[in-house]
């Protein structure tokens, strides 16, 4: 299988860092050096020709470092099982992770202890579509994750980064949602498409304004407009039944193609914030 090697003038504009260059090309080179030997090869050619400076340095660097990391034994590989969350979840997104089952926890006792929470509104289809939202919050805020600016600045910390830590939101939240609905005879129809559609409106709105503010936003819309009147009128919105299945499957696929459609937006760092 024939392998797409970067041109020779990107290789040479990136050895010199020449700051003109895109940040969606310079997120595809580092991204593309880090599998294929050969245009790494060609980036040393190209900074031992133009930049003898920075050789100089590295060579120097090198060795002093050699007879130092000759004496370290060397670190025992970690188990492909081990390596998984990391790539997929940062540690900051644990103990929302333990909150959220525990407010999904109360909303099942709250409609089993009084048949339903409020006049015959169930709380559990009313919280389903923000947890994963505040997730999706938790898993990019700046303040919770001590890595935040080293994990945005790598070459995947683009549309796939983003993607993966969504995905652990929702592997964790579905099913917490799934017992719950069981439990309380939700139904699930009324309250996954919502859940679904608010994330990946979480995950469009998030290129333009970031995806943390962007999720912040939707929760306190979706608390304002939806939560706080259902709760005071004790009744059922119309968002919530049967009949708004359809604007939630429209929601859903539109904020997927946005996604879909802007996916060098997140490449950039700010898309995080």
């Amino acid at each position: 299988m024939s392998v797409e090697h970067a041109s020779e003038r990107l290789i040479g504009r990136y050895a010199r860092g020449d700051t003109g260059v895109a940040a969606d090309e310079v997120w595809a080179l580092e991204a593309h050096l880090e599998s294929c030997a050969v245009c790494r090869d060609r980036l040393s050619t190209v900074v031992g020709e133009q930049m003898p400076e920075v050789t100089a340095l590295v060579d120097g660097v090198w060795s002093e470092l050699g007879p130092l990391l000759a004496g370290i034994p060397p670190t025992p590989p970690r188990r492909r099982w081990a390596r998984w969350p990391s790539t997929w979840a940062t540690p900051a997104m644990v103990p929302w992770m333990g909150m959220t089952l525990f407010v999904t926890l109360l909303a099942v006792v709250f409609d089993l202890s009084a048949g339903s929470s409020f006049g015959g509104v169930s709380l559990v289809p009313l919280i389903a579509p923000v947890l994963p939202v505040l997730g999706v919050a938790a898993s990019w805020a700046r303040g919770l994750d001590p890595l935040y600016e080293l994990t945005t600045a790598t070459p995947r910390a683009g549309l796939r980064l983003v993607l993966r830590r969504t995905a652990s939101v929702l592997v964790v939240v579905v099913p917490a949602l799934l017992v719950a609905g069981w439990m309380t005879g939700t139904t699930v129809a009324l309250w996954l498409l919502p859940c679904l559609a608010f994330t990946t409106a979480a995950l469009a709105l998030g290129g333009l304004v970031g995806v943390t503010r962007a999720a912040i936003a939707l929760a306190a819309v979706w608390a304002a407009v939806i939560v706080a009147p259902a709760v005071a009128l004790s009744r059922t919105p119309f968002a919530l039944q049967p009949g708004g299945l359809p604007v939630w499957g429209a929601l859903f696929a539109a904020g997927a193609v946005v996604v879909a459609v802007r996916k060098g937006a997140y490449a950039v760092l700010g898309a995080a914030r």
